[in-house]
């Protein structure tokens, strides 16, 4: 299973988005620092919030599934930020930094052929790490399409 070049390039497309859904390349600086702590509409989360929480379980999915070093993670508290706003610029490029240099460690493991998607993560015995990249690409694909929500209502999503 998943021994072929093909499969792994698929799962890397799908992890990067583009295929059912927009990549965050595609839209994530078009918008404004100062409108990403925004909560439009009486929604309960800001631009800012819902990429932190994209990234941290992110982050948290690939120790889960390859660090020996894990420690879980306590939920909710920990996969959301505790202010709607980052603490300034930096924090916010060093975030974003961050969260595709996970995804392209994730994408270097799948694409690795010397390891097997099928067998369990190396802090599961019930997880393969299909499994939790399907949880990655699922988890993207539902907040991707909250940020580009977020986006419209705050008026500075075009496409």
């Amino acid at each position: 299973m998943f021994s072929n070049k093909e499969h792994r390039d698929q799962l890397v497309q799908h992890l990067e988005g583009g295929a059912a859904y927009g990549s965050l390349e595609s839209f994530l600086d078009a918008i404004p620092f100062e409108k990403i702590g925004q909560r439009p509409c009486d929604l309960p989360y800001s631009f800012y919030e819902i990429f932190f929480h994209m990234a941290f379980a992110q982050k948290d999915i690939l120790e889960y599934s390859v660090s020996s070093d894990y420690k879980a993670s306590n939920w909710p508290e920990d996969y959301w930020p505790s202010a709607p706003e980052p603490p300034g610029e930096e924090a916010w490029e060093d975030l974003k930094s961050d969260y595709f240099e996970d995804r392209r460690l994730l994408k270097e493991f799948i694409l690795d052929e010397k390891n097997d998607l099928s067998k369990p993560v190396i802090n599961s015995q019930k997880h393969s790490l299909f499994r939790e990249i399907l949880l990655v690409v699922e988890h993207t694909a539902y907040h991707t399409g909250q940020l580009l929500i977020i986006q419209r209502l705050l008026g500075v999503y075009d496409n």
